[in-house]
């Protein structure tokens, strides 16, 4: 079978490993839609594991299940989990599931930027959900990055009453945005230097949409009625938008760290200022099956125009082009590869599906 093997961002190539075999508990699933994750382009995340194969936001249909499988069947549409938690430890019994050893441990292979994936038992077991009908390949795809976001937006207990500001356009940003306005954000602001992912965020709902070269807690009062943000959503690992993120919280207010810093990196806290105004700082890190069954929910009711933030659609061959674009971070917001899709012909190709 075919896959997109991970060297470097600007080297990705299209290889042959031969297609997985599978074990009594086990599934094979052919993949059909596979997001490119902005972390899947962290090179100082990616590089010490290079070569590989990436891909982390997979659907696909079942094409062979073992002999011990009971709860799923050749033929079915699903959602498939790369990490899962062993739900025993005593993290996963406080509700800590992304500190659970094993979910840090856990993963299909060889990865979703390839034809097929061999899903471990383990997986099978609580990381595998049935797409229904109302529920697209592609939106499919959202399910894991919109668990995650669910999962940050329950811990900071966001309220209707409550203003937010979102640093960093990317996709989770947008989740964000889309996310805060479907639980009725008193008001929505998002920043970034990207004045593509600006409009495109005006598009979706955002009151308030800053370029973050701006100074932006006077930008963020004149925006938010003289107030600072009740919730500060900092999802950019741009060091100078955790600083940005510290300057726009107000009193008794939430900063909640969803992206990280390059290692070794340090972000100075007015400890003394954030202990007189009781300001808490949060961050998330990954999901629990529980949010990515929620995150399914949600996407099967259409509460979120997902379809809006997918730009580009590309065959495995042209993995390599959507991992310079979702780099690059210009005119693009998701892009989906398709393992099994016929190499488009990029002379006729029309990629923004967000009008600008």
């Amino acid at each position: 079978m075919h896959v997109a093997m991970y060297y470097n961002n600007h080297d990705v190539r299209l290889e042959e490993l031969p297609k997985p075999k599978i074990g009594p508990q086990e599934l094979l699933v052919k993949v059909i839609a596979s997001g490119i994750c902005g972390s899947d382009v962290l090179e100082w995340y990616r590089l010490k594991k290079a070569p590989l194969v990436l891909g982390h936001e997979i659907t696909g249909e079942i094409v062979e299940a073992g002999e011990a499988v009971k709860n799923y069947k050749v033929g079915q549409r699903v959602f498939v989990a790369h990490h899962v938690p062993c739900n025993k430890c005593r993290y996963c019994l406080d509700g800590n599931h992304t500190v659970c050893e094993t979910l840090h441990t856990t993963n299909y292979f060889p990865g979703g930027f390839s034809e097929y994936i061999r899903v471990p038992a383990i997986n099978v077991e609580s990381g595998v959900i049935i797409l229904p009908d109302e529920i697209s390949f592609e939106e499919g795809t959202f399910i894991e990055p919109l668990a995650c976001v669910l999962r940050a937006q329950r811990m900071i207990d966001l309220k209707p009453s409550q203003s937010v500001i979102i640093l960093g356009a990317g996709v989770s940003g947008l989740l964000h945005l889309m996310l805060a306005r479907a639980l009725g954000a008193a008001k929505v602001i998002i920043t970034d230097i990207n004045e593509y992912r600006l409009r495109v965020a005006k598009e979706l709902g955002a009151d308030a949409a800053i370029n973050a070269k701006e100074e932006l807690p006077s930008r963020l009062l004149q925006e938010n009625d003289s107030r600072l943000a009740d919730q500060v959503i900092v999802s950019t690992g741009a060091p100078s938008a955790f600083a940005q993120g510290l300057a726009c919280v107000d009193a008794a207010g939430t900063i909640l760290f969803f992206a990280a810093t390059q290692p070794g990196v340090a972000v100075p806290i007015p400890v003394n200022d954030f202990w007189r105004k009781s300001i808490k700082i949060m961050h998330s890190y990954g999901s629990s099956p529980q949010d990515a069954l929620r995150a399914a929910e949600l996407i099967g009711e259409k509460t979120l125009p997902l379809q809006k933030l997918i730009t580009h659609r590309l065959g495995l061959a042209q993995a390599g082009l959507g991992f310079k674009l979702v780099a690059e971070a210009k005119e693009c917001i998701k892009v989906i590869i398709e393992p099994h899709k016929e190499p488009i012909n990029l002379s006729s190709y029309i990629k923004p599906s967000i009008k600008k």
